[in-house]
């Protein structure tokens, strides 16, 4: 299946090396394998198969190899070294494509800077733009769809819910025991799946980092620490508040959301703010990924308990104001007010299900589907 950044990557192939992040089963090993047969004598080499694990130790590869495909690299030892002396020394028209499912920021701390040598990509679970994209489904089917099964493919493309569910649970059972053994010690494991399913409970909320460290009987920075992990891994992200020199007196706190919408607890007003959040999330990567944009996702909340669900930024400049809706297309009076405070922020409350598009005070209340499927990815 096609996905999203396949022509982007091939095109930057040929001028410097990519990598490619994201979750784990997001799609990356088959968006890679999809582009081998662009290239002659492409070869495909995974550092968790022990065959092809001497094979890039040894760089025994083919030579005249069109294309190499390093997926999961980050696990060597001294990965970057490595991976600079083979991009410097290889043959001047053989492309290099690096696939990972930890993000690579939480390695700046190893080995000498690549800085001028890639591309990077983060690759995103499906979208109702992509989804719509990709099989000809109408928006608000497309929407209901991914809200149902979270945006990861094998869950997509089940046959039912059942199926969907099963996979979530081994996905779930094998990123816990896997991935998150290579940042922790096993005894860390158990407390870092209670957090998981303590922040089940609490997406969409400001996040209380000392709450949770009293639920886990652990250290506020021990908390803070797992959940850099979890950020890393791709299992969770954290949308902070907007600041300018203008906005005083925002709240610090981040709040929390899952890039499976299916992990989310709660009614169908969360799951929508979570899979929102998680397509506000792709369009802002693919926005600083393809085009350089500074681009940004937020929330806004005072300490009077006004807040907008989302607020896009690029650069220092504010330029969306999203508040998120399960049915009530009454104007919602936080965004009335921000959107007065920031005029040139473009002010939308999308809604799952509205009778009737109106626009109130110049703010367009429209039904969440198409607005979504209109984002850039």
């Amino acid at each position: 299946m096609k996905r999203y950044l396949d022509e982007l990557i091939l095109k930057d192939l040929r001028r410097k090396m990519v990598i490619v992040t994201g979750p784990r089963q997001v799609g990356k090993t088959t968006l890679s394998k999809q582009l081998l047969p662009h290239f002659k004598g492409a070869q495909y080499l995974n550092w968790d198969v022990a065959e092809d694990r001497v094979v890039l130790s040894r760089q025994s590869w083919r030579s005249d190899a069109g294309l190499l495909v390093f997926d999961e690299i980050h696990k060597m030892p001294l990965w970057k070294n490595w991976l600079k002396g083979v991009f410097d020394g290889r043959r001047e028209d053989q492309a290099i494509l690096v696939t990972g499912s930890a993000s690579m920021d939480t390695f700046r701390y190893s080995g000498d800077s690549m800085a001028g040598r890639f591309f990077a990509y983060r690759l995103h679970p499906f979208s109702v733009k992509e989804w719509c994209d990709t099989t000809g489904a109408e928006p608000k089917a497309a929407l209901a769809h991914l809200i149902e099964r979270g945006g990861f493919p094998e869950a997509c493309l089940a046959d039912d819910e059942v199926d969907a569910q099963r996979w979530r649970g081994l996905y779930l059972d094998r990123m816990v025991r896997d991935d998150i053994l290579d940042f922790s010690r096993i005894r860390e494991v158990s407390s870092m799946r209670v957090l998981i399913e303590l922040l089940r409970d609490r997406v969409g909320s400001p996040l209380s980092i000392a709450a949770l460290a009293r639920d886990l009987s652990v250290a506020p920075k021990t908390v803070s620490n797992y959940l850099d992990i979890l950020q890393a891994l791709f299992i969770v992200f954290t949308v902070r508040p907007w600041h300018d020199n203008v906005a005083r007196g925002l709240t610090q706190m981040p709040k929390v959301y899952f890039y499976d919408t299916g992990l989310v607890r709660g009614d169908h007003g969360l799951k929508l703010e979570n899979a929102t959040a998680t397509m506000l999330l792709k369009h802002v990567h693919f926005l600083k990924d393809s085009r350089g944009r500074e681009t940004e996702l937020h929330y806004v909340r005072t300490k009077d308990g006004a807040e907008v669900d989302f607020a896009v930024s690029d650069g220092r400049e504010l330029t969306g104001l999203i508040e998120c809706k399960a049915a009530d297309g009454n104007l919602h009076s936080a965004l009335r007010r921000f959107a007065r405070q920031w005029p040139h922020a473009k002010a939308v409350q999308i809604v799952g299900d509205l009778r009737q598009p109106q626009t109130r005070e110049g703010i367009d209340i429209v039904e969440a589907a198409p607005w979504l499927a209109s984002l850039a990815a």
